[in-house]
């Protein structure tokens, strides 16, 4: 970990690629700001990554002819990787980023880096979306951005309101901890790191913004946002399955009792969807190949079966949260119970199928049993949530804190007020 330099404050990093027309313009506008308006020690750093045009050379001149301007240059192109890069390499106790083209007011600057300086918050972000902010912006982007951050709060089980909003801090320790998380290199690098400190009991303090956009973003809407699913899909399955370690940030820094973060009903139903589309895709390959060896009815039993027991495996972690090996025996048992429920839906729609139409080929019995497995996916989120994994029934992780410690943290620190909103 670099070492922090008590006599540097905040490190504002500009991620900058091919920006060679607005760039000076607007660090000087930022500087000016600085000096002008900080109350504390500052450094503003350019972060140049991969740059074909001048703006290398900009970035350049300008931390010759400005104090407390620096410039990096690296070789590879992702605003994620140049923030990992940058902020890992700082000395400043609290770690900025601003945009690049500063559609961010600076008037929020200091609320945003103030609850971080004084111990109350580890993280800090703009929102657009507060009912104070003040944002002029398209439809389009606006429909976008609120679908966005809709979807990440109903399945990642998030509370902070904007995650795309470039204008962000963490402390210096903070991002010790979660940097190392981080696996994202380009546009969803920022929203990951709020998902795993939220989850991990950081404090992330939101600030109301005025926001304006900028016409000439270079921003890719339709690639941004696949990549964006991605992210959530693989920090989703991350979570679910223990693979990121975020148990180990909290015992270091997290300000509450760890669990396993709440996902509510819409995210459970969208998180079963999900595992349910799998396994609804898995039992048609599993019965096509089954069926012209061993029949319908057998090949209908045997594929069902074995979605059956990775479709409860997959349901248990990543829809309902459960985790460690405690109760997994029974649930598994309760889950083939579920599976006869199922078997006994998908294998009364063969027999009707055959009523109906002697002599029906493979593809129709395949779109019958597809669609009545479909029926029996309803039926076993119900079953799943209100008998297999009950609320009453799951198992917390406990991380080894003292009871005296958990008395003690049970409620979290006493708030401090500060202007804006924060996410316990």
């Amino acid at each position: 970990m670099t070492e922090t330099n008590p006599t540097l404050d905040i490190d504002i990093v500009v991620p900058c690629h091919d920006e060679q027309d607005t760039l000076a313009a607007h660090v000087r506008r930022l500087h000016a700001f600085c000096t002008t308006s900080l109350h504390h020690s500052w450094r503003i750093t350019i972060a140049d990554n991969a740059s074909t045009d001048d703006t290398a050379r900009i970035a350049d001149d300008l931390a010759a002819m400005l104090p407390g301007v620096h410039a990096v240059h690296l070789p590879l192109k992702g605003r994620g990787r140049a923030l990992k890069a940058v902020w890992g390499a700082s000395p400043a106790r609290v770690l900025v980023y601003v945009d690049e083209d500063l559609s961010t007011d600076l008037a929020a600057l200091e609320p945003l880096i103030a609850p971080l300086l004084s111990g109350h918050s580890d993280l800090a972000i703009g929102t657009r979306l507060a009912g104070t902010s003040r944002v002029v912006r398209g439809s389009k982007r606006e429909f976008i951005s609120r679908s966005y951050n809709a979807l990440l709060r109903t399945t990642m089980g998030v509370a902070f309101s904007d995650a795309q909003c470039g204008f962000k801090a963490v402390t210096a320790e903070a991002a010790h901890h979660l940097l190392p998380l981080c696996e994202d290199d380009a546009w969803f690098f920022d929203t990951e790191m709020l998902v795993l400190a939220e989850h991990a009991g950081l404090r992330i303090h939101e600030v109301p913004v005025d926001w304006v956009d900028d016409v000439n973003s270079s921003v890719h809407i339709a690639s941004t946002a696949t990549e964006d699913l991605r992210g959530m899909w693989r920090v989703s399955r991350g979570l679910a399955s223990g693979r990121v370690p975020i148990a180990p940030v909290y015992e270091a820094i997290g300000r509450r009792p760890f669990t396993p973060a709440h996902v509510g009903l819409g995210g459970q139903v969208l998180r079963f969807g999900a595992v349910g589309v799998l396994s609804t895709v898995a039992f048609a390959a599993l019965y096509a190949l089954f069926r012209p060896a061993i029949g319908a009815q057998s090949a209908d039993f045997l594929a069902l079966l074995l979605t059956a027991v990775g479709n409860t495996a997959l349901n248990r972690r990543f829809t309902f949260g459960v985790r460690g090996r405690a109760g997994s025996g029974r649930h598994q048992v309760q889950g083939l119970v579920v599976f006869a429920i199922a078997w006994a839906m998908t294998s009364g729609s063969l027999v009707v199928l055959h009523a109906v139409a002697p002599g029906s080929t493979h593809t129709a019995e395949i779109a019958v049993l597809t669609g009545a497995n479909l029926v029996a996916t309803v039926v076993r989120f119900v079953l799943f949530k209100a008998w297999v994994f009950r609320s009453g029934r799951r198992h917390p992780i406990r991380t080894g804190t003292t009871p005296a410690t958990e008395a003690g943290t049970a409620s979290g620190p006493t708030p401090v007020t500060i202007p804006g909103r924060t996410v316990r």
